[in-house]
């Protein structure tokens, strides 16, 4: 949306904080501006439905009521306005608030410490997305699938992985693509894994899934090996599967039937995962690093795991959870935590791969750390496996 289009509330208590946002967001092109000198009068404007506010400026330091008070009050009402915390934040408190608003449905936006730049506003007000368009989509109006609906679009093939690349950050090459389950519908278009997912864990069938995602995954690595593309395909794999003492051996079947050297697969594994301790369980993991496939602990960062836990693990990857990366570039807490897990990964003599890069602050933070490799929407969104070669050629020439 274009900033003269967007309605904006400025509520700081102090005056000429208030004036001088309400000055820069006019230069940046605002038209529609309105300001609360405390969060008592922002709560009524925002209690008040014929006044649409689509962005509201918050200052964390407020007499009568602060700016998590006000925050609070916002999601009571059910506000759909998303909001921007201005003021001195102390650094350690910065994943807190971010936390607790996305806790309570708050679109945050991001902040921007005083003395306040128009370059800083104009990046953060860049990020609004309205509710309307967030969570308007196909799948918005989709019905409830069954599990023979769901059990019948495997076995047609309408439910298959799509690819997103993993990149070298140093040097640009495209190492290997992640697969993501994907339901190709005749009526509804493309829908999500959360539509189907846990109807297939609810009714204990997602091996079928994940057999299924083996077996098109290896196929489509192949191609692209033929095609002189010669990467890695990493999958997902459930602590149920590894379950089954057979199943190291069946996976290998599976890839052999394709002509797939073992070291081009990489298994995911879930941080949570990986504190199942049967004896079968780690006998699987172990029987697939013996036959020459890799493992990666996925999500690492997320769970609870222990390190006597992960070390149990034969991994060759730890991949760095999303909620540590998007935003870590101006957010010196969560830089931290990246730059400790990045730390152990290279201890561990693990690869460290970064999930969820969004930006090129991202990339050239994650660089500067040491990461391996990352993937994400700034290097490319999930796509169909014939769609991969061609990007890749156009990645190359980027590089």
């Amino acid at each position: 949306m274009n900033i003269e289009d967007l309605n904006f509330l400025v509520v700081q208590g102090d005056l000429f904080q208030r004036h001088w946002l309400s000055i820069l967001l006019s230069n940046l092109g605002a038209k529609n501006i309105i300001d609360a000198p405390d969060g008592q009068a922002a709560l009524a404007m925002f209690q008040d439905r014929s006044q649409k506010i689509d962005i509201g400026f918050i200052d964390m330091h407020m007499s009568n009521m602060d700016g998590m008070e006000l925050i609070r009050h916002m999601a009571k009402v059910d506000c759909d306005t998303a909001i921007i915390i201005s003021g001195a934040v102390d650094p350690a408190l910065i994943f807190s608030v971010e936390t607790l608003s996305k806790a309570y449905g708050i679109d945050l936006l991001g902040f921007v410490q005083k003395p306040i730049a128009a370059e800083s506003l104009a990046t953060l007000i860049e990020r609004y997305v309205p509710r309307s368009v967030r969570h308007a989509s196909a799948n918005s109006i989709l019905p409830k699938f069954t599990i023979d609906d769901i059990l019948a679009a495997i076995d047609s093939d309408q439910i298959a992985p799509w690819f997103q690349p993993k990149v070298d950050l140093v040097s640009g090459q495209v190492r290997g693509a992640e697969a993501f389950a994907r339901w190709s519908h005749p009526a509804y278009g493309l829908i999500l894994p959360n539509h189907f997912i846990p109807v297939l864990e609810q009714h204990g069938q997602l091996d079928r899934l994940t057999t299924r995602m083996i077996d098109k995954s290896a196929a489509a690595c192949r191609r692209w090996h033929d095609a002189g593309f010669l990467i890695s395909v990493s999958i997902n794999l459930g602590s149920t599967l590894l379950s089954d003492p057979r199943m190291a051996d069946q996976i290998a079947e599976q890839v052999a039937a394709h002509r797939l050297d073992a070291p081009f697969v990489i298994f995911e594994i879930t941080e949570t995962a990986a504190c199942v301790s049967t004896p079968v369980f780690l006998e699987n993991m172990v029987r697939l690093r013996m036959k020459g496939f890799e493992l990666s602990v996925d999500d690492y960062g997320t769970g609870n795991s222990s390190m006597q836990q992960l070390l149990r693990i034969p991994s060759s990857e730890l991949k760095i959870d999303r909620s540590f990366v998007a935003g870590a570039a101006e957010n010196t807490a969560l830089s931290l935590v990246l730059s400790s897990s990045l730390a152990l990964a290279g201890k561990l003599d693990r690869v460290s791969v970064a999930v969820g890069i969004e930006t090129r602050q991202d990339w050239d933070l994650l660089k500067k750390m040491g990461c391996t490799c990352g993937q994400g929407f700034y290097i490319a969104k999930p796509m169909e496996p014939a769609a991969l070669p061609a990007w890749m050629h156009e990645w190359a020439q980027f590089f």
